[in-house]
Order: structure tokens, then sequence, then C-alpha cells
């Protein structure tokens, strides 16, 4: 939030500056010629959940735009890049398997339609140090199935769940954001510079989940078994709730670090978090003169 109020593009309004609600300070003015409300979310998909349900309630708001940064699960894409997905999924809530099931063995309550093997699984036998030619043996821990979120949308029937995985942004948004590709965004700090200028990229995927990925092999998992870009812990929540909303959404996350794919001695997210928060504010800016104009 801060290198977007220190850019001086932010305009306060005079009769009202902000409103302090809930724990929260809703931060009223004008970005680029657009009434706008300002709030942080907090680290956290609860945290971002409660922030974007409350924003919809207390405000008359026609759309909700997210920014910040994210780890980066794309070995084709590099620090400093600025990614806008398409579909953001919650990818922390699972059916832990009990050992001795299998895939072929229903989950715990999957008849009750509670949960369902149809988004896949992780096993974690196949992570063992020393698992090769993909061979695998026997982990305690065994299988932890995908599950798509609860949902209750509000021109849905009142306490009739639906469900939900993948969540879209806005098409017209996500059209629009076709137009910031060409932006030139900030490639060095503190003189130390990136291999190449970032870009901004229209990706297919981001996910979100309250664990910090700095892992390499939970990164490729995701990446392949998901085609996982952006990497976070809040979008998805955004995503969920402006969904139930009926609520137009789309984020823009700048990624900081490789999430675990980067060498053991190195500390992307402390060396390049700054810049990247500051090519996210821009491209905030330059996605909000575009809806603008």
């Amino acid at each position: 939030m801060n290198p977007l109020l220190q850019t001086g593009s932010f305009l306060e309004d005079h009769k009202m500056p902000y409103l302090d609600f809930a724990g929260r300070r809703f931060r009223i003015g004008r970005l680029e010629n657009e009434r706008v409300i300002i709030v942080m979310t907090g680290l956290s998909m609860l945290n971002a959940g409660i922030a974007t349900q409350l924003l919809i309630t207390l405000f008359k708001v026609k759309g909700i735009l997210h920014y910040g940064i994210a780890g980066n699960a794309n070995s084709q894409l590099q620090i400093g890049d600025v990614t806008i997905p398409q579909f953001w999924a919650h990818t922390g809530l699972w059916n832990w398997q009990r050992y001795g099931d299998g895939p072929e063995d229903e989950p715990a309550l999957e008849s009750n339609g509670d949960y369902t093997r149809e988004i896949g699984y992780l096993r974690f036998s196949d992570y063992y140090n020393g698992t090769n030619c993909n061979n695998s043996s026997d982990n305690l821990l065994n299988n932890v199935w995908y599950q798509p979120e609860e949902i209750f949308p509000i021109n849905g029937v009142p306490e009739q769940r639906q469900h939900a995985f993948w969540v879209p942004v806005n098409k017209h948004y996500f059209a629009i954001a076709e137009r910031v590709q060409g932006l030139r965004l900030a490639g060095c700090v503190n003189g130390t510079c990136l291999p190449r200028p970032p870009r901004v990229v229209r990706v297919q995927r981001g996910i979100s989940s309250n664990i910090f990925v700095d892992n390499k092999a939970y990164r490729e998992f995701l990446n392949s078994k998901f085609n996982a870009t952006a990497i976070d812990m809040e979008t998805a929540a955004i995503a969920l709730v402006c969904h139930q909303q009926n609520m137009p959404f789309i984020a823009f996350r700048s990624l900081s670090d490789l999430a675990g794919g980067g060498s053991a001695l190195s500390n992307e997210a402390a060396s390049f978090a700054t810049l990247a928060a500051q090519n996210a504010v821009d491209v905030l800016l330059r996605f909000i003169s575009l809806l603008s104009s």
C-alpha cells in the first residue's frame, strides 16, 4: 500500500479522507480521475476475504482491483515481471487421505458431496530425496486431495451450496489488461539489475493458500499440476468473495521471488520485494488510466 500512497497519484477526499471500521482504514479519494477506496488486506486468505467483503458491504463499488507481490512458479518469467492471471484458485483446501488408501479409494465424506477427487492429489511418497525413475515408496502422510470451495452466490438459493475451484477475473478487465503489457517497468534496485527489463504478462493461472511457498519441489508441482504462475496468500480469497457477490475483479501480482526455485544461498524476496511492489503499483495505475479512458 505504501508505494501507491507515496506516488502522489492518490488524492484524498477533502470532506471524508478515510473511514476506520472493524480494524481497517478505508482511504477515500481519486486515482487517475477515478473515484477509489483503498484498503490494505493484511496477510492471509482470512484477512483478504474479510477486507473484501467489508469493502463491498460498506461502499457502493463497481469493481475490485487487487495488487501486490507473489512467488513465481513459471520458469519462463523472472523476478520483477508483473503477472495478470485469468483464473485464480485456492489450493489450500485439502482432504487428507488416510494411510493405506489410494487413488481408487473414496476419501471420507465424498459420497455426501462434501469432497471430491476431480481436481487431483499430491502423493507425498513421490518426494523422497532418493525418489527416481518414477519409483516411490510408502509414506505415512499418504495423499492430499485438492478441493473446491463451497460458495453461496448472492443470486443463488440461500444455504444451498455450490462449488468453485478456478475463478475467472472479469472479462472486460482482462481485455483491458492486454493494453498494459507494453508498459516499461523498473529493473534495478540498489545497483543490482535484473537480467532483462521486467515486463507485464497476462497468464492463465494464479493460486493462493495460507502457505508461503519457498520449496522447489512444491513450486514445480504447482506449475506442472495447475499451470500456475503467481503464488500468493490472498488473491484467491478476494476472487471467491467477488465471484459470490457478482463483483468485477482483477489482480496484478508482481513476482518478487522464485518460490524456492533459486539457489540455497539466495534470498530474492528480501532483495527484490520493494522493486516488485513498485512495479505492481505502476501497472495498477496504468490499468486505471485505461479504465477511465
